[in-house]
């Protein structure tokens, strides 16, 4: 019983998500939680939200790719935002291995 203890607090850790890791590498140092929760934020929506993504990392020259972008405004969608997605908008996005293989097939 007692070894089964820390097995079971390892097993419930949340995994982070690519988009939390993103953000919490390269992002995390300039955009404080005040930054999200300001008055003249220019995220609006769901399609802003991923813009704005779009613009900082272009300005921090990070070369994400589309579904880099997806994660990181997902993460920050599911965690502070919470605006409504368009159905195929970017929700659930293929890790990268997963993409190559099957853009392979």
């Amino acid at each position: 019983m007692a070894l089964a203890g820390p097995a079971a607090q390892a097993q419930t850790t949340p995994v982070p998500s690519r988009g939390e890791l993103l953000y919490t590498t390269h992002c995390i140092a300039c955009h404080t939680s005040e930054m999200h929760w300001r008055n003249s934020r220019r995220a609006h929506d769901w399609e802003s939200l991923k813009t704005q993504v779009r613009l900082w990392q272009g300005n921090s020259g990070l070369r994400w790719d589309e579904a880099d972008i997806a994660e990181v405004a997902g993460y920050l969608n599911d965690t502070v935002y919470r605006y409504p997605r368009a159905p195929g908008s970017g929700g659930l996005v293929l890790p990268r291995q997963a993409r190559s293989i099957s853009a392979a097939r």
